[in-house]
C-alpha cells in the first residue's frame, strides 16, 4: 500500500496540461456522456485508444454494457459543454441536449464543433484501481486540419494555447 495520499496524486498531476474531450455511449436509446481528459492513443496497428473511467459512473456502467464509444476533442470554444459534462448531480437523461451533436457511423453522438472526433468499439476492459481503463479499436475518425485552438486542462482548470 502506498503512502502517498490522493490529494498528493491530484497535486502532482494537476501539473501535467492534458487535451480536454467528450466521451459519449449510447445504451438503450439513452445519451452518455462525460469529459474526460486521460485519453490517450495506444496503438496505430491496430488503431487504439484508451479512457480511464471511474468505476462509480452511469457512463462506466453504460459503456462496459454498450461496448461501443465516442470522443470529441474540445476547441476553445468548448469550455461550456466540457464543464456541463463534469458536473456531477446533472440528469442521466438529455445530457447532451444543450450541445450541438450528431451520431457518427456507430450511433454514438460527436460534438458537432470537436476539433476531431474517434468512435470506438470496446477491445478491452483493465481493472485500475477505482478506474476501468477502456480500450478500443478506432472504427472510423475525423479531423479539422485547418483548427488549432485547443481546450487545455492545467493545475485543474480550463485554458487555452492563447
Amino acid at each position: 500500500m502506498s503512502g502517498l495520499a490522493p490529494t498528493g496524486l491530484r497535486h502532482a498531476m494537476a501539473h501535467f496540461a492534458t487535451g480536454v474531450t467528450v466521451v459519449t455511449t449510447v445504451q438503450d436509446g439513452h445519451d452518455h456522456a462525460m469529459t474526460a481528459n486521460s485519453v490517450t492513443s495506444v496503438s496505430l496497428e491496430p488503431p487504439l485508444v484508451l479512457v480511464c473511467v471511474q468505476k462509480d459512473t452511469g457512463w462506466h456502467e453504460a459503456v462496459t454494457e454498450a461496448g461501443i464509444w465516442g470522443v470529441s476533442i474540445m476547441p476553445r470554444d468548448g469550455r461550456p459543454a466540457a464543464s456541463w459534462l463534469s458536473t456531477g448531480g446533472r440528469p442521466l437523461h438529455g445530457q447532451l441536449t444543450r450541445i450541438p451533436h450528431h451520431r457518427g457511423e456507430l450511433g454514438v453522438a460527436l460534438v458537432d464543433d470537436a476539433l476531431a472526433t474517434l468512435e470506438c468499439r470496446t477491445s478491452g476492459l483493465h481493472d485500475a484501481g477505482d478506474h476501468t481503463i477502456v480500450v478500443g479499436e478506432v472504427v472510423a475518425s475525423r479531423a479539422d486540419a485547418h483548427r488549432d485552438d485547443p481546450l487545455i486542462y492545467y493545475r485543474s482548470r480550463y485554458t487555452t494555447t492563447r
